[in-house]
Formats: C-alpha cells, sequence, structure tokens
C-alpha cells in the first residue's frame, strides 16, 4: 500500500512538472497556426522536433551538448571550489565582510560578456578562456549566496556552543559549517543558473563546438529552428542539473525543517 500510495505521488509530481511545458507548447502551436506571427519567423514546435532529430542524428547535436556541459561543470567546480572558503571566511569574520562586499558587489554586476576583449588577452581563444568566463560567473553568484547564509546564521547558536565550552574551531565545524549546507547547495544552484545563462557569452570564444556556438552559426543563416532546437536544450538540460541538485538538496539535509517548500 506504501509503495503503491509513493509511486502515485512521484506520478503526480511528474505530471505537475510537465503540465506547464504541455500548456506552453500547445500555446505555441495555436500563434503559430493563429497567423499573428510569420511562419517565417516562428516556426511550429512539429518544424523544430524535425530540426532537433536532424541535429541529433546528423548534426552532432550529441558533441555539442557534450562540450557545453563540459565548460559549464568546469567553470561551475572552480567557481564553487573558490566561493565556499571565501564565503565562509567573509561571513565569519565582520571586518572582511565590510571591506570584501563592495568589490564583490561590483565585479558581479559586470556582465561576462564585457569581460570576453580582457579574457581572449590573457587567456587565448582556447579552452581556458571559455572557462574562464563560466569560472567568472559562478563565483561572484556562488560568493554572495554563501557570504550572506552565514552572517544571517542566529548568534544564538553560537553563544550556546561557547557556554557549553566549545571552541572556536569546534564551534565553526560543528555549529557554522552543518548550518551552511544548505546555503552551499543554493549556492550551487544559483551559479548553475548563472553558468548556463553565461554559456553563449562564453562560446563567443571562438568555439567550434557547444550549444552556444550552434546557436551562433544558425543565426548566421538565420536558421531559427536550429536557433530554437539550442536553446531548448540548454533550458531543459539547465533544468534536469538544477533537479538533481535539488534531491540530492533534500536527501543531504533531510534534518532541516523543510516546511517551507
Amino acid at each position: 500500500m506504501a509503495k503503491a500510495t509513493s509511486s502515485s505521488n512521484r506520478l503526480g509530481n511528474f505530471a505537475w512538472a510537465v503540465f506547464p511545458f504541455i500548456c506552453l507548447v500547445i500555446l505555441w502551436m495555436l500563434v503559430h497556426a493563429s497567423g499573428w506571427v510569420s511562419p517565417a519567423l516562428l516556426p511550429s514546435p512539429l518544424e523544430v522536433l524535425q530540426t532537433f532529430w536532424t541535429h541529433l542524428t546528423e548534426g552532432g547535436l550529441l558533441v555539442n551538448m557534450g562540450m557545453s556541459i563540459q565548460r559549464v561543470v568546469g567553470g561551475l567546480l572552480l567557481g564553487m571550489l573558490l566561493a565556499v572558503p571565501i564565503g565562509f571566511l567573509i561571513g565569519w569574520y565582520k571586518p572582511i565582510r565590510r571591506f570584501v562586499d563592495p568589490l564583490v558587489n561590483f565585479f558581479r554586476a559586470l556582465p561576462p560578456i564585457a569581460l570576453i576583449p580582457l579574457v581572449i588577452v590573457y587567456f587565448g581563444i582556447g579552452e581556458m578562456a571559455k572557462i574562464a568566463i563560466l569560472f567568472y560567473a559562478s563565483f561572484f553568484a556562488a560568493v554572495i549566496v554563501m557570504y550572506e547564509g552565514m552572517s544571517q546564521i542566529s548568534p544564538v547558536y553560537i553563544r550556546v556552543a561557547k557556554t557549553l565550552g566549545a571552541t572556536d574551531m569546534e564551534i565553526f565545524l560543528k555549529v557554522m559549517v552543518p548550518m551552511t549546507v544548505p546555503h552551499m547547495l543554493t549556492a550551487l544552484r544559483v551559479a548553475l543558473g548563472v553558468a548556463w545563462a553565461t554559456l553563449v557569452a562564453a562560446e563567443l570564444v571562438a568555439a567550434q563546438e557547444g550549444l552556444g556556438a550552434m546557436i551562433q552559426n544558425a543565426s548566421a543563416f538565420f536558421d531559427l529552428r536550429a536557433i530554437y532546437v539550442g536553446i531548448i536544450c540548454i533550458g531543459a538540460i539547465a533544468l534536469m542539473m538544477d533537479i538533481a541538485i535539488r534531491k540530492l538538496s533534500n536527501r543531504l539535509i533531510s534534518w532541516q525543517d523543510r516546511s517551507g517548500e
């Protein structure tokens, strides 16, 4: 009985997750059929699906997807590896936070596409340049979530730990780190979204393969169908990775009160 209920719940959750996309496709079909927009400017879902299949079987779509995933994951991991300790440092020490906060917000506001000329000068036009742009975008998105989460942890927990005789290191490892795990995972999700949003800009740097490069090449020939395929692939992959992180979060922080979800 419990298994049947669990299966029913999963099926219901899946249906609710898919339903908005079905509505979006239906709306897309209605707008295309209505003639409000020229068919030359708005391909039908079926035409986009056919283009997707053609690129999948003949056009190297899997290679483009693989290259983009590789770049995003590389930039994201490097960004998180640096953002987590720096976020801890800024959140733990208020004087450092006061000094660093304006700098972090300044660089966070700079669009990665504006840095492409400098990236080319310093890193060339190889894979390192693309990873550097994604790293830049991921790092500043993640570090803000990290130190904001650290700074909002109630000092009551620290005072209680000190009352019980805990050292600063024990407070950090046994109080602050567990309390910050949810913020780490949130930072990972935010940085992932920003990395995918920056992908097309990163692949402006002489990329021959990748979904961003595919979109740019298609735009040069006004191939709207291929552009739609590239955009949908980016969104779909980003969504699947985000769902995976959310499931990981639910497992890692199941001890926390999740009633707010």
